[in-house]
């Protein structure tokens, strides 16, 4: 059985006097920096978040900056390749049409010159029956 004499309650004033300086000098401080640690820590997570979103907020940005690069890229090739073809058929046709009038030119050059031998054929055609006609009936 327990004894209730005065030393259970010398023990008992000494155990809470024990509390009360262990809580005042040790818990409350070791309470205190634990919260205040937290309280650090939750503002770094925060920091680190912002700091998440706004490198997201920066990726979105420069991807959407380099897709428009690429389209005004695209566009830009596909407008030179649209004046390049414009180009060319243009000294297509400016070739052909030089090549049209060069041969008409030397059509007409070779039929006046067909015309003038034809011409001067006709004009050496009796010379040429004469001499023949000489020629066969053996007088020189």
């Amino acid at each position: 059985m327990i004894d209730l004499d005065y030393s259970f309650f010398i023990q008992l004033v000494n155990f809470l006097i024990t509390i009360v300086v262990l809580n005042t000098f040790l818990i409350r401080p070791i309470r205190g920096q634990i919260k205040q640690r937290a309280d650090h820590m939750a503002e770094r997570m925060g920091e680190i978040e912002k700091f998440g979103s706004q490198a997201e907020n920066k990726i979105l940005v420069y991807e959407a900056a380099l897709d428009a690069a690429r389209k005004k890229g695209v566009d830009m090739r596909n407008h030179l390749k649209e004046e390049g073809t414009a180009e060319e058929a243009k000294l297509m046709e400016t070739a052909n049409q030089q090549a049209v009038s060069a041969i008409k030119a030397a059509r007409e050059a070779i039929a006046a010159q067909a015309k003038e031998a034809m011409g001067k054929l006709r004009a050496e055609v009796g010379n040429f029956a004469k001499l023949a006609a000489t020629k066969i009936l053996g007088q020189n």
